[in-house]
């Protein structure tokens, strides 16, 4: 048996402000939208799924101690993508890190979840 792919979870207080996050912002895919739970393509084999606390098994915490990293082609863009869209957070230039050989930034999205865009230079 194999698993055909994965969901990672985010169980949020505000599920419309993070749908319109993803799906506005960062341009995702809502691929299936099941009222209090959202699921946003990445790729062809990885979803992000978006759960209303309020009704999902685990609850929303302040502390959010997950980093999800997105692998792209260009950080760049969705670093223009982000200051483009008004987004106000704190959003910090993507910066090359040659002694680990990627570009990258990372940024909080509205919950508060760390979200980084990275591509490997090697």
């Amino acid at each position: 048996m194999k698993v055909n792919y994965p969901i990672t979870f985010f169980y949020v207080r505000d599920l419309e402000r993070e749908t319109s996050f993803y799906r506005d912002v960062l341009g995702f895919s809502l691929v299936l939208d099941q009222g209090w739970i959202k699921y946003f393509a990445l790729n062809d084999w990885a979803q992000l799924g978006l759960v209303d606390a309020s009704r999902g098994s685990i609850k929303a915490s302040d502390e959010k101690p997950v980093l999800l990293s997105f692998v792209v082609d260009d950080p760049d863009y969705f670093f223009k993508r982000l200051k483009e869209s008004g987004y106000e957070k704190p959003v910090p230039e993507p910066v090359t890190r040659e002694d680990i050989g990627i570009r990258a930034f990372i940024f909080e999205d509205p919950e508060g979840y760390k979200l980084e865009f990275q591509k490997f230079l090697k």
